[in-house]
């Protein structure tokens, strides 16, 4: 039945990736794999699962299920925040002194800004959230979609690249960092300048194909506020509420330990609050176009098919892992390559790409001891790697990351032309990172 439930993991992510030509929606196909998935696990749980004889076989598998959807659902709802957020920050004008800020005419300056922005924001907020605010500045800059598509996808590199350089830039490296495998100074001491390198490599290469002048988005912005909505003072407010908020997220993760959504949810309650009395206090006659920029407008806008693909792709890698597979694959790593901790991780970097890194680092963190000293050691170069790895891997395919995915939906960008396009030059970024690291280790640490 193993062999089954990977055949259908890997033709659904076969017509994913083929998306453009089959013009059948991810979503819907990740919402199959995964049915059909558990589905083939209900035929013979006992293969996976030791049931006590009082116990049914459906609570238990129902037990199963429930976990991971929980476990998922921290994912979905922290997207659904951040995105209602960044929305109502964007429809207000709040990232209007952002846009202004980074506005020039030069295509190969403008990259070489967004890069280096979205790689310290990725740091300090998440890859994600960091995705979608990138996201929404450049649809404000660049009119022309070509160009646009380019800078998205580096977006998604300096994203993946900054979440591995600082502990809670990406779940993986909270993963780690949590469970005591890490230390924030230890992250930052070792991964920072790799992660950058991953960044610049790539922003490099995409710099050689951009000549010109970039046509602006002048006067009619989507998305631009009117003179007779909020004043100034509230557009800031509205900004610095959602971006401090999102800021804040890990901060309040770290005094109450409770999952980074319920940061997000407070924050979204707090700026709700907040904008409706901005609004209340309008004309009458304001009142109609102000209804388009209150939350509960932004909350019947949110892109529910991206929502719906994290769904499927993440339940159904949770069967994958469920009935051993991430694991035998560690497992059959690291006999294979005789322990290189560089060959080993290395490629369960490039495996994130393909299925999702959660799933994949929480299985090594199981398989592998922690050692009082060495390679295994607290901050040791497995753990450091894999942080790196993990999270810097999954710009290699757009499907790799939430960043990516988030992007993917956001502009519209296919499987098939980003693997064409950028998954050459994020693996060359991504190599040039390790190599880094590797002389790091030699020559400093």
């Amino acid at each position: 039945m193993t062999s089954i439930i990977v055949a259908v993991f890997l033709l659904g992510y076969l017509s994913i990736a083929l998306e453009s030509v089959t013009k059948v929606n991810k979503a819907a196909v990740a919402l199959l794999m995964f049915v059909f998935c558990w589905t083939l696990f209900m035929f013979n749980p006992s293969e996976y699962l030791t049931i006590g004889g009082g116990e049914s076989v459906a609570l238990v598998v129902g037990n199963i299920i429930e976990h991971h959807l929980g476990s998922t659902s921290t994912t979905l709802f922290f997207l659904m925040g951040a995105m209602t957020i960044v929305e109502l920050v964007d429809q207000n004008g709040g990232f209007n002194f952002v846009r202004d800020t980074m506005k020039t005419r030069s295509k190969k300056v403008l990259l070489w800004r967004i890069a280096f922005m979205t790689f310290f924001l990725s740091a300090i907020l998440d890859n994600l959230t960091t995705s979608i605010v990138m996201i929404m500045i450049l649809r404000k800059l660049v009119q022309d979609k070509k160009d646009r598509i380019v800078y998205a996808s580096l977006v998604i590199i300096a994203a993946n690249s900054g979440g591995a350089a600082s502990p809670i830039g990406d779940v993986t490296t909270i993963m780690l960092w949590n469970k005591g495998l890490l230390t924030a100074l230890g992250v930052l001491q070792e991964l920072i300048i790799p992660s950058i390198v991953s960044m610049i490599i790539p922003a490099f290469i995409l710099s050689l194909s951009l000549k010109g002048e970039l046509k602006m988005v002048e006067g009619k912005t989507t998305n631009a506020v009117s003179s007779n909505d909020l004043t100034a003072a509230q557009r800031k407010t509205v900004f610095f509420l959602g971006v401090g908020g999102l800021i804040f997220v890990p901060i309040f993760k770290s005094i109450t330990h409770l999952p980074p959504f319920v940061g997000i949810l407070l924050v979204l309650g707090v700026l709700w609050t907040v904008t409706e009395i901005f609004y209340s206090n309008l004309r009458e006659k304001e009142e109609k176009g102000a209804m388009q920029k209150r939350v509960t407008n932004m909350l019947s806008r949110i892109d529910m098919s991206t929502i719906l693909f994290f769904l499927g792709i993440l339940m159904a890698v949770a069967c994958l892992e469920e009935i051993g597979v991430l694991t035998a694959l560690g497992e059959f790593l690291n006999e294979a390559f005789n322990g290189n901790h560089y060959l080993v991780t290395g490629i369960i970097g490039v495996i994130s790409s393909i299925v999702d890194n959660v799933p994949l680092v929480a299985g090594c963190m199981g398989m592998y001891p922690v050692a009082p000293t060495g390679d295994m050691a607290v901050d040791g170069i497995f753990w450091q790697l894999l942080a790196y790895c993990a999270g810097v891997g999954g710009s290699i395919l757009i499907v790799g990351s939430a960043a990516g995915v988030v992007v993917m939906g956001l502009e519209k960008i296919t499987f098939g032309w980003y693997m064409k396009r950028i998954s050459w030059i994020a693996f060359a970024g991504y190599l040039a990172g390790i190599l880094v690291y590797w002389v790091e280790r030699t020559l400093f640490f």
